[in-house]
């Protein structure tokens, strides 16, 4: 197994490579704010897309909705947020930095040493105003989570799917925070997407559907290629319990800073459905057409971070390694996930090349993510490829243009194989999909 990396390197190479930027760089950046760039864009939008296929598109029991950012702010009353999204938090009366009262040990600025305040509450929702005329705003708030939706939109999802329980209503979108102490790269941020499913089930049920979405999730990390060894299951104990919850579970990943929170498991028994039927007067029980009766569901919620998922997939691809004397950055990110999945390389910049490896980039963009580059030498561009996770590189040279065949190069054991060019999106079709490569590697040995 390679070294852990840290996150030095991590944030160095999404730079590097365009997957995420400091948001307003050229005006000194915005703490704890990330542009994600050319490739973090397609890897960020490929997560989003495996997690809606395998929780909505291949099962008949989830619907997916996408709320409005702005609610009405009863919502967030009903739910416990104006009153009790707080932390306890302590200013430096020397630096006035604020930070988590958990987190100070000593009772000490940790970044000047001056002294601190006692302990007061924060909300960490962020507050804006609607209406034309200020004085007259009403008070909302930008959304901290977005499983509320989901609660309040049931009664209209159920009547319309026209399904019957158990029911899950799926949804992808971004949720705010203001965070006393954010970091860690792109793991604790202010404005942040959740991938979240509200699993809607008959109480004395919600005991068997938790047990099975805390499995079903655990496997799909590790069917999108993170290694097994650095998940974990973490149950909650009673005093960290939410108020809602009568057991969760977090999935844990061994980031640099060590295991931390990839996506919680929580059962939330009936509670939402029972705040948010008390605080509009409206009936949000369901009847049982089998059990001829009327009960409040339950409802289990599988809550995943996008950019933790991201950030986890990153440093578990990442790999150094030395190549015939020459060191190797490569990322092994699932080819599904890879931002781009073939790369057209000429060999050279020859004016002879060009026209057909642009010929071959036109014919694969309309199926596949590619690029084109041909700048530089080709070892180069293999490497670059290499960094961003490129599965395959597609090499143009002067035999191409007599039998107009293409050198295929695959990224993890280097082999290569020559395939006419009309073969070429169906030999790529084939190798997305797992089928193996039958070649020798290029370099037949590799030192980790």
């Amino acid at each position: 197994m390679p070294d852990r990396v840290n996150m030095e390197k991590i944030v160095s190479l999404c730079k590097r490579r365009g997957f995420i930027f400091p948001s307003s760089e050229i005006y000194g950046g915005l703490a704890s704010c990330w542009d994600y760039g050319p490739m973090g864009v397609e890897l960020k939008r490929n997560v989003k897309n495996a997690w809606w296929k395998a929780t909505v598109q291949e099962r008949d029991d989830v619907v997916g909705i996408d709320a409005s950012i702005m609610m009405h702010p009863e919502v967030w009353r009903a739910s416990g947020h104006v009153d009790s999204f707080t932390d306890p938090l302590v200013e430096c009366t020397s630096c006035h930095l604020r930070w988590r009262a958990s987190e100070i040990s000593n009772e000490r600025c940790p970044t000047c040493g001056g002294e601190l305040t006692e302990p007061r509450m924060f909300n960490l929702m962020f507050k804006t105003a609607i209406g034309p005329v200020e004085e007259e705003a009403s008070t909302i708030y930008l959304r901290p989570e977005t499983a509320q939706a989901m609660f309040a939109d049931f009664e209209n999802v159920l009547s319309t799917s026209r399904k019957k329980l158990p029911l899950g209503i799926a949804q992808i979108g971004k949720s705010f925070r203001n965070e006393i102490t954010p970091g860690n790269f792109i793991f604790r941020t202010r404005e942040f997407e959740q991938m979240e499913l509200e699993y809607f089930v008959k109480p004395g049920t919600d005991e068997h559907w938790f047990d099975y979405w805390v499995k079903e999730r655990f496997n799909w990390y590790i069917n999108l290629g993170i290694r097994k060894e650095n998940l974990r299951l973490r149950q909650h104990g009673k005093e960290e319990l939410a108020h809602y919850a009568k057991d969760c579970y977090d999935i844990e990943y061994l980031f640099p800073m060590g295991w931390s929170e990839l996506e919680g498991i929580a059962n939330r028994g009936n509670y939402d459905l029972t705040q948010h039927a008390k605080y509009s007067g409206r009936d949000l029980s369901y009847y049982d057409n089998e059990e001829k009766k009327r009960y409040i569901p339950y409802i289990i919620e599988p809550s995943g971070g996008v950019d933790r998922s991201v950030l986890a997939l990153l440093i578990d691809a990442y790999h150094e390694e030395v190549v015939e004397g020459e060191a190797r950055l490569v990322l092994r990110l699932q080819p599904s996930l890879a931002p781009m999945k073939a790369a057209i390389l000429p060999l050279s910049k020859n004016e002879k090349l060009i026209p057909l490896a642009k010929k071959v980039y036109a014919q694969l963009c309309p199926s596949f993510m590619t690029c084109y580059d041909d700048s530089q030498s080709i070892g180069r561009r293999y490497r670059r490829q290499d960094e961003i996770g490129t599965p395959f590189c597609i090499t143009i040279d002067f035999q191409s243009l007599e039998d107009n065949q293409v050198t295929i190069r695959e990224r993890d054991n280097l082999a290569q194989i020559r395939v006419p060019v009309e073969k070429l999106e169906e030999t790529l079709q084939a190798k997305l999909s797992g089928e193996p490569f039958e070649a020798t590697p290029l370099w037949a040995t590799r030192q980790k």
